[in-house]
């Protein structure tokens, strides 16, 4: 059994931050604190120590549109940014709203995922029979896109709804728009500005209206019949009077925030252009402002990324013909980082809502925090170091990132998927395989 010790550590957990040594025998944690000795041993003096991201919301784009990513590779730009674990997205080709397709993912992951995985099941209009059979520990959660979306994946049936938020045995995670005001405002939009639309437009399209009129009926549904809810990234100041103050642990209703509305607002537009282009949609500093104190006040429960990726020449469109989304996996941490650098959020709660809750949310089994006898899945932030994206490796399929231009003041030196050092100073193990999240329902 292979013995690891990290030295000097900032160890961070639980909402506290102490210096010592962490030691990893085989795939788990065995010491936390005090002085621990290994036959390898990583000294990682001042840098920070937490349990990996979970990353509960990617899009890793297979099967079906393996030209923009895959699961490979982008598990691989995953754990060259601290994220241990991820679950994945169902609108892919074939979408992922049958058993069979659920166990296909699963395959996959088995063959080429270098971190964990878990995968939903997609709702539709027509396979809410599916959804009453899951079995909880086959599936991270059901996905249901109330809002625009691939193919059939856009759940606009009323008693749909109402059966999904009624029998799901599991988490219902939600995409919330409204898809008839979001068609509106294109019509508007168009009209004014015919099929040159400035980007800066995109706020209006995909408006707060919009945001907030699919977010109330989600949580009308959830209480109504008692259901396990989810939202997931959030954009507006207005959402947040719909969330509960308070632990994870003690609430229904959960929401979720993802890193590139937390870093960027409606002034990045104008330079980053469709690199930034989103579904909901990066909205403006007020909106900004307020997700990060509903962060830091604990409405919202997790923060995630929505990886997304599409090609460079894909990106590269007219921005109303642009496709929306981004990959985000690879300097989702260093982006928070930079959140507690500027004194906006502390570190404490960066590792609470990307590992701890995540992991309580879903009831990830023996993941999400730096325990005795818990998975080993480990990364590790350099505060003194700094990372220049331009200077880096992409390890996502594109080929590119919506940070291109930006310097983070910190880097991720190390991550430990299962125990085992599967990134070391920019040098990835293409080799190392995850395991399968398992669930304590």
């Amino acid at each position: 059994m292979e013995r690891v010790a990290l030295k000097n550590a900032l160890l961070v957990n639980e909402d506290h931050v102490w210096e010592g040594d962490l030691l990893i025998e085989g795939d788990r944690i065995s010491q936390i604190g005090g002085t621990a000795t290994a036959p390898t041993e990583i000294d990682v003096e001042g840098a920070w120590v937490i349990p990996g991201m979970i990353d509960d919301q990617v899009h890793f784009r297979e099967p079906g549109f393996e030209t923009k990513a895959c699961i490979h590779t982008e598990s691989r730009a995953a754990i060259a940014g601290g994220v241990t674990s991820y679950m994945e997205m169902p609108n892919c080709d074939p979408q992922t709203v049958t058993y069979e397709a659920v166990a296909d993912k699963k395959r996959r992951a088995a063959k080429d995922s270098l971190a964990n995985y878990a995968f939903y099941l997609g709702a539709t209009n027509d396979n809410v029979e599916t959804i009453k059979r899951v079995n909880p520990k086959d599936v991270c959660g059901v996905k249901v896109f109330m809002g625009a979306s691939t193919g059939n994946m856009l759940v606009d049936n009323e008693e749909t709804l109402h059966q999904i938020f009624q029998h799901s045995p599991v988490l219902i995670a939600t995409h919330c728009e409204h898809t008839p005001t979001i068609l509106e405002n294109e019509r508007l939009a168009q009209e004014k500005y015919g099929d040159d639309i400035p980007p800066i437009e995109f706020v209006n399209i995909r408006s707060r209206e919009a945001c907030l009129k699919s977010s109330s009926l989600a949580v009308e549904l959830a209480n109504e019949h008692d259901a396990r809810l989810h939202i997931l990234h959030l954009t507006t100041a207005d959402e947040m009077n719909l969330f509960q103050e308070g632990d994870v642990s003690n609430k229904k209703i959960t929401a979720e925030v993802c890193v590139h509305h937390l870093h960027f607002n409606d002034s990045w537009y104008a330079s980053k252009g469709t690199d930034i282009k989103c579904n909901p949609c990066i909205k403006t500093r007020a909106d900004q402002l307020a997700l990060i104190q509903a962060v830091i006040s604990d409405r919202i429960d997790v923060i995630a990324t929505d990886h997304a990726p599409h090609t460079s020449a894909e990106k590269a469109s007219p921005f109303f013909d642009a496709p929306s989304g981004m990959p985000l996996v690879q300097h989702a941490l260093l982006s928070l980082i930079e959140h507690v650098r500027l004194g906006e959020i502390p570190i404490e709660t960066v590792v609470k809502k990307t590992s701890h809750a995540p992991a309580e949310l879903f009831n990830v089994a023996e993941r999400g925090y730096l325990r005795e006898g818990y998975f080993a899945d480990i990364a590790v932030i350099d505060p003194k170091q700094h990372t220049t994206v331009n200077d880096e490796p992409i390890h996502a399929k594109c080929g590119w990132s919506p940070f291109r231009d930006v310097t983070f003041q910190s880097r991720v030196t190390h991550t430990f998927v299962n125990g085992k050092l599967v990134f070391s100073d920019g040098i990835v193990d293409g080799d190392s395989r995850g395991m399968p999240l398992a669930f304590d329902r």
